[in-house]
């Protein structure tokens, strides 16, 4: 039988700045489908390992591949492109486009229609505008964000926001989704409603999910496995439950039960 390739593989990628090793000799598998949680105190570099993955930063040690594809050196719109997306820990939106707008923004690196058809307004370039936005409006339904589509993003509520900036990453049609600290600034029933979210995302478009938490109940009630990172370092890889009971985990979190 032959093994099936991760869809993501890092092996013994890190970086440096300066003299200090930010992340250090991770070593790291996801295969196509899994929902997977990356967890650590602040500062353990969580950000970090996600700005190598999407080429915000040059790996100096080791390499990352994509469905066999080494991404060491690539540009982020290459690897956008290549099939990884992701959201950020701060919400970066288009505050003053609609919502409608922010995520045809996604759709335009995929459109079809050439420059030069925009710049002198071809028949195609009307078609493929019109494409976009009904491909848009029915994305957003998913959503439950169909009510505000001409609303400026800046004037939505904060877990409105936070959908959308998953609609935006979405529509990319990516591989691999990265979700950096999704339920930041969420109140309890927001969370709940963002892990029905998550798991309907995956099981939708069949996507695989990388995600950064610092809220444990999500973290444990959505992922098959987490791996835990701390000074920059991998510390441990395991089911929820394991990693619930690994003692190198509770010294982590400064002797915290993670629940």
């Amino acid at each position: 039988m032959i093994a099936k390739t991760p869809l993501l593989k890092v092996e013994n990628a890190g970086i440096r700045f300066g003299g200090l090793k930010a992340v250090s000799e991770v070593n790291l598998e996801l295969n196509q489908g899994e929902l997977v949680g990356l967890i650590g105190p602040n500062g353990a570099g969580k950000t970090t390992f996600f700005n190598l993955l999407t080429g915000v930063y040059v790996p100096t040690e080791g390499t990352i591949s994509l469905d066999g594809d080494k991404l060491n050196g690539q540009a982020p719109y290459k690897i956008t492109k290549k099939g990884i997306t992701r959201t950020f820990q701060n919400i970066r939106l288009f505050s003053d486009l609609s919502v409608l707008d922010n995520v045809k923004v996604a759709y335009h690196s995929l459109a079809k229609h050439s420059i030069l058809s925009s710049i002198f307004r071809l028949p195609s370039h009307f078609s493929g505008e019109k494409e976009m936005e009904e491909k848009a409006i029915e994305f957003l339904k998913i959503f439950k964000l169909e009510t505000v589509l001409h609303e400026q993003a800046k004037n939505l509520p904060y877990g409105q926001q936070r959908r959308l900036e998953i609609a935006r990453a979405l529509a990319a049609n990516p591989k691999l989704l990265l979700l950096d600290e999704p339920a930041a600034g969420m109140n309890p029933q927001e969370t709940e409603e963002l892990m029905n979210l998550i798991a309907l995302i995956r099981e939708r478009f069949s996507l695989t999910i990388l995600l950064i938490e610092h809220d444990m109940l999500l973290v444990m009630g959505v992922c098959e496995r987490i791996y835990v990172l701390d000074h920059g370092q991998l510390i441990a890889e395991g089911t929820p439950e394991q990693i619930r009971n690994n003692p190198k985990v509770i010294e982590a979190y400064l002797g915290e039960e993670v629940s």
